[in-house]
């Protein structure tokens, strides 16, 4: 145990160069060290996750335009087809003596057809909706894991004391001394 104890001692004897040095006073360097990590986190850390932020609003601009870009097409061809369906109303007065069956088939079409688009992108509205709820959801998981992670890191920083922490090192020196004895 006091050979351990006499080379940490020792370690605090060595010659530096210029005004470089070993600080080997652990409960001085700690809190100095656990500082400045923090303050590094909090620093880099607000903008990363100010730029994630921002790439994920972005994102959902992107989609929300293009589902609008995507509605007002539809909202284009289905004027169209109402268009071509008067069209074709107006052409079925004119020709049904000779083929009013035929019109009927046509527009059937047109709206099975206006039907099958509208189907369509509507269920592409209810994906992309399904997709950005999901991923809504994921990310507000992640955040209260996270959350949950910094209050108890919290709650563990509270706890630590200077006893504890004293006592934690001791038994720590005790067990490198331990160690030391079983191997010589």
């Amino acid at each position: 145990m006091k050979n351990v104890t006499d080379s940490f001692v020792s370690l605090g004897h060595w010659p530096s160069a210029g005004s470089f040095g070993v600080n080997t006073d652990i409960l001085a360097t700690n809190p100095i060290n656990l500082s400045v990590v923090l303050g590094v986190l909090i620093f880099f850390g607000k903008g990363v996750l100010s730029d994630l932020l921002d790439n994920r609003k972005e994102r959902i601009l992107n989609t929300i335009r293009n589902s609008e870009e995507l509605r007002e097409g539809a909202i284009e061809r289905l004027e169209k087809a109402r268009a071509r369906l008067r069209k074709v109303e107006m052409e079925a007065d004119q020709f049904r003596v000779n083929g009013y069956s035929e019109i009927e088939r046509e527009k059937l079409n047109l709206i099975n057809s206006t039907y099958k688009i509208l189907e369509q992108l509507e269920n592409y509205k209810n994906e992309t909706i399904y997709f950005e709820q999901q991923r809504a959801i994921n990310q507000v998981r992640q955040r209260v894991l996270q959350q949950a992670l910094r209050g108890a890191l919290g709650t563990l920083n509270s706890s630590l004391n200077n006893e504890l922490h004293l006592r934690t090192i001791s038994a720590n020196i005790g067990l490198f001394g331990v160690m030391k004895e079983i191997i010589d």
